[in-house]
This record gives structure tokens, sequence and C-alpha cells, in this order.
């Protein structure tokens, strides 16, 4: 890996990132003493501590070990962290997240998996057709699956298959010898100025292909076809596969099966439609995406989903629906101002498959609250579509969710932020 092979103790600003803790864990099978921290407990973190990583619940200038070769830190941690801040006083090199990722995709033959939706279901199924397959992949994923106990697979091959994000066009540091793109969509509009921003964004990863690379899309989709005019790399289009059985419902998870199994023909141009039928078949699936996560003291069916983007809510709502004659509950939390006051009449019309929706305040994350939207207004917007809708705070979530649905109805917990915790309390009984 440039610039890494010769370093031998890091420390991650942030590590309980999804992203991070997954590099995290490459940088210890590669030899390398890893140390970290982050703000709060997670399943992220105590898998972290399971495989031996240290994790402080605290951000200070104390945590960063003075004989450190590397920062590594999150794209949520500004210059001015303690720890950030420290190591510029101790002169310790520090790189983002995905400049070491970047370092890592340049050492080895990548997938890139890019896209507004889906990304991290596609990216899964991927690595788990690969690995079944034998060709021993690590892969890099934006949460944690089941089939490998964790967002990082370790393999010996010289595959890479690494989730892409398409935020601040961070995915331009990846040197991806196969591209992958499930969709394009309007999203991220703190940075993003419109759709056709986002498509150049597409457009310039697809353009650091190799002559020999493979791009793998819907082809002929009206927000995807633009990208791919006059590209060099060879175009698969993954909706001409066949249609595979997996464990979870939906149209769109049958496209992100399509989009993996023709991934995995450029790969291995040698496995077979057993293989890939097979892989897709027994794939357990990730944390946070349709996950059914047990019942309430009622009886009440409980789900999460990882949906933040319209077009997500939309679907998840839709087939949590056609699971139940009782009610459906959705308890959502917006991510982000700026998304959810630029795509608001999107969101107004996405919850119309839901009887009840509860909407938590709107998870700030990087942003400051400039007071233009909330999740009253939110609310608002819904109930003007026939849908009843509630502005509350999580507290008040959870206390209606104990009480009011019963055993024919569904809950679903919904969003980018911390919501998942309430589907966890709701099942604990």
């Amino acid at each position: 890996m440039s610039n890494i092979a010769s370093v031998k103790k890091v420390h991650f600003v942030g590590i309980g990132g999804i992203g991070m803790s997954a590099l995290a864990q490459y940088l210890v099978d590669l030899g390398i003493e890893v140390t970290g921290s982050d703000r709060d407990a997670s399943p992220v973190t105590d898998l972290l501590e399971s495989r031996g990583i240290s994790v402080m619940l605290t951000q200070v200038a104390e945590n960063v070990p003075k004989d450190a070769d590397l920062i590594v830190y999150s794209e949520a941690v500004w210059a001015d962290n303690p720890e950030r801040a420290r190591a510029t006083e101790l002169g310790i090199p520090q790189k983002s997240y995905f400049e070491v990722l970047g370092d890592a995709s340049e050492a080895k033959r990548t997938v890139a998996v890019s896209g507004t939706h889906g990304k991290t279901t596609t990216t899964g199924m991927l690595a788990r057709i690969l690995r079944d397959a034998q060709v021993s992949p690590t892969a890099i994923v934006g949460s944690l699956v089941r089939d490998f106990g964790s967002n990082y697979l370790p393999g010996s091959s010289d595959w890479l298959v690494v989730e892409a994000c398409e935020y601040k066009r961070d995915f331009l540091t990846l040197a991806p010898e196969i591209l992958v793109i499930t969709n394009i969509e309007l999203d991220h509009t703190d940075y993003y100025k419109d759709l056709e921003d986002v498509q150049n964004a597409f457009r310039t990863l697809a353009e650091k292909l190799p002559p020999n690379g493979t791009i793998i899309t819907d082809a002929t989709h009206p927000n995807i076809a633009p990208v791919l005019e006059g590209l060099s790399a060879k175009i698969v289009d993954y909706t001409l596969e066949p249609s595979y059985e997996t464990r979870f419902p939906g149209e769109y998870n049958k496209m992100n099966a399509r989009a993996a199994a023709a991934a995995a023909r450029i790969v291995l141009p040698s496995i077979t439609e057993s293989q890939i039928a097979d892989a897709l078949a027994a794939f357990e699936g990730t944390w946070r995406r349709f996950e059914y996560k047990g019942t309430t003291k009622k009886g009440a069916g409980v789900y999460d989903d990882y949906a933040h983007h319209p077009t997500a809510v939309r679907k998840t709502i839709t087939e949590l629906r056609a699971k139940t004659n009782g009610q459906v509950f959705v308890a959502f939390h917006p991510h982000l101002f700026s998304r959810t006051r630029d795509l608001l009449d999107d969101f107004a019309t996405a919850f119309e498959g839901a009887d009840r929706v509860l909407i938590a305040p709107i998870f700030a994350a990087r942003e400051i609250d400039d007071g233009t939207v909330s999740n009253a207004i939110l609310a608002e917007r819904i109930r003007e579509n026939g849908v009843v809708a509630d502005a509350m705070s999580l507290e008040e979530i959870n206390d209606v969710l104990e009480s009011e649905p019963g055993d024919q109805d569904l809950i679903m917990t919904m969003g980018a932020g911390n919501i998942y915790k309430i589907a966890d309390q709701l099942v604990k009984h």
C-alpha cells in the first residue's frame, strides 16, 4: 500500500465510523499496531474491542500516542479536534479515511461499488459470492455483514471489494478496475448543487478506469446514460441478469443481487450460475438494512433500516406494508438539515404507505441548525398528504411504540441517525 508499507503504528480519530473501523481491521491484518478513539460506544466499537483494537471513548489530546507514525481521521472530525491538534503539535502526519482507503485501492485490483442507494447490500452480496467461489477477496463494507460478523472481510488474493461513497467526491481517491454504479439520484445537497453535479462526480470516477476496465450499471437509466457517453471502458448492463432469490424483500434487493452477480462474472469469468445463485440465496444481510429485530411486549414486529433518502424510505415502507394487514408504524430520524430541507417535497410523499409516522428531531451530524427546517415542518408536510404524522422526541417515540402497536402491527425504525437504539430497546423484553 503506497505510503503505508513502512508505517508501524496508526491512531484513528473517529474509529467507530463504519468505514474507519473496517479500515482499522485491515491495517491490523497488515501487521500495523492500531489504536483509536470515538465519542460513544456502539456495536462497531464493541466489535473492534473484541478483535483486540483499543478504543478510547473520549477524544482528548492524551489519546494520541507520541510514537504514532500516522493519524487517520474521519471526515466528521475537524482539524481543531483535540487529537488532531495534538498530532499537529507532535508533527505526526495525518490522512483522511478516504486517502488511506485510496492507498489500499492502489495496491489491489479494486471493485468499487457506488450509487445513491443499494451500494452497501451490493458490496456485501458481491463479497459473499466471491468468498464462496474461493476468490478470497478483501472487502470493506459500509455496514456490519452477518455473513462475516464484521464490516470487513480479510482476503488473501489481490482483489479488493470496497463500498465507494460519493459524498464530497470522496470515491475519487479510489483506483477501480471494475466500477459498479447501482443508481444515481440527487443527494448530499450540502455539497452537490444539483443532479448534474452528482453525475459529473460519477463521470470523473468512471474516467479513472483503465482501458480494460468494466462499468456495471443500469446502462439505459436516464440519470446514468449521460455518465457513460463516450467512455472507453466496457459497459455491462446488470439489469440483463436473471432474477435471483434472496432472503430480503423488494425489487430493489433483486437489482442489488443482479449488480453483484454481474460484477462477480467479471472478477471470475469461470464462475457458474449455481455458485452465484447459492451464495445470494444464503446471503444473511447487513446491519440496518431491512433488519428484523424481534417483537415488542405487545407482539408487534420490529424492523430497522438505514433508509434516509426519500426513494429508499418509500421503497422500504412499500415492502413493509406488504408484510401485514395490520398497521404500519414508522419512526423516522431525518439525517441532515440540508437533505431534509432540499428534498422536503419528496419526503412529504415518501411515507404514504404508513399508518402512523413519528418524526424525531433532525440528526445534525456535521451541520448547524439554521432554523429553516425541523421535524415539525416535515411532520406537517406528511400530514398534508393524508398520513398521520407527529414530531416527537426520541423518548416520546419510544413510549408510543411500546404502548400502541399490537400483535398484528409492524414497526420500522428508519434513518441514518441513532433511531436504531429505539428498535433495540423495544425488543429487549
